[in-house]
């Protein structure tokens, strides 16, 4: 499967809440409402003007992904918050999701991205390390991670 990046530039989140099931809501957002409330999210979670979101597209034009990169200390600076594949686009996806993360965070022009993964889920923290990502930190269960992305060609 490849996929396809989207850029979210009407912020419209019904394709999340379309992909996203109960269960998974505090996956991608411990603090988030369940049922999936798209007005909390667009003023609570992606509120900051500087906020971008994504989707990711499958083959068939299917949304099968989301994740948002929020503005660091200045703009040079992305951090990744929300990831989400759906069930069936997680299997060796990892690599691909990584890339076009990166192409997304270099169309603004990115110098570093940033994130934090949980060090017990194992297939994410991996996927970030086989990207180049460098960990910095460890605090209450979570890695802070950095891929310098200023030798890396524009997207």
């Amino acid at each position: 499967m490849t996929l396809t990046l989207r850029r979210n530039r009407q912020r419209d989140l019904e394709p999340l809440a379309e992909m996203l099931t109960d269960e998974e809501i505090p996956l991608l957002n411990p603090s988030a409402k369940v049922p999936f409330d798209e007005m909390e999210w667009q003023r609570k979670w992606l509120g900051e003007a500087q906020d971008v979101s994504f989707y990711l597209e499958d083959d068939d034009g299917r949304d099968v992904g989301f994740f948002a990169l929020r503005e660091g200390v200045g703009p040079e600076v992305r951090h990744l918050t929300y990831v989400y594949l759906t069930e069936d686009a997680r299997g060796g996806a990892a690599a691909e999701l990584t890339e076009r993360v990166e192409e997304a965070a270099l169309a603004l022009d990115a110098l570093v991205l940033t994130l934090k993964v949980e060090v017990d889920n194992a297939p994410a923290f991996n996927a970030y390390l086989s990207a180049g990502y460098e960990e910095m930190s460890r605090r209450q269960g979570m890695a802070m991670m950095r891929l310098d992305l200023e030798d890396r060609p524009a997207a």
